[in-house]
């Protein structure tokens, strides 16, 4: 698993009209290149009527299936660019659709490809794009004459606290880095004097919207 990755925040859409022409862009966060096929087709069948359905997608930990296609647009002027703007943005697990309807101006080779790239960011934009971290969850065990001190140490710092369970002894379920255990491990021990315990749990994405 990668510690961390860019990549789409769900599904969304944007639209914009270039030289009378309208291009409405399609984004969706697939993890499999069936899943990419089967949303390409679901954009095609709702804009059948559509002049072309331009497409690409990025599949993979390390980029293994990437492919573009130009539905008809002069060979590429459409799929390409559309994929170069996913590499370029350093996006994984994406597939993006194009839907144009002519305006009945000719763009050229130079002005399909800034069209089809505009309309890919515009989309990508309104969409939005999230940062995946791996992150583990480590429960640090206190009495609970340490639990104020701990909780604002936590709160002031940058980890995030998952949530606290109060039983015999406080557990502060603490979401970390994944490779960063055993930082965030010799700290609390300083901090509390050896006066805690610390265990590590599973491994998990969190996701933060990029700006």
């Amino acid at each position: 698993m990668l510690n961390n990755y860019l990549t789409v925040k769900g599904e969304g859409s944007g639209e914009l009209i270039i030289q009378k022409s309208r291009f409405i862009g399609y984004v969706k966060r697939v993890e499999t290149e069936e899943d990419a096929k089967a949303f390409i087709q679901q954009i095609k069948k709702k804009h059948y009527d559509a002049t072309h359905n331009c497409s690409a997608y990025i599949i993979g930990e390390h980029d293994q299936i990437q492919k573009a296609h130009d539905d008809g647009e002069p060979s590429g002027t459409a799929g390409v660019p559309i994929l170069n703007v996913l590499k370029q943005k350093e996006l994984k697990d994406t597939v993006v659709v194009i839907t144009r309807y002519f305006g009945g101006i000719k763009l050229g080779a130079g002005g399909l490809i800034r069209a089809y790239s505009n309309a890919t960011s515009e989309a990508l934009a309104t969409t939005g794009i999230v940062k995946r971290q791996l992150m583990r969850t480590m429960t640090v065990t206190a009495d609970y004459t340490l639990l104020g001190k701990l909780e604002n140490e936590l709160r002031a710092s940058t980890y995030q606290i998952q949530h606290i369970d109060y039983v015999e002894n406080v557990h502060l379920h603490v979401y970390v880095e994944e490779g960063k255990e055993q930082s965030f491990t010799d700290w609390m021990i300083n901090l509390t004097n050896s006066q805690v315990e610390i265990t590590q749990g599973d491994v998990s994405y969190m996701e933060e919207l990029m700006q």
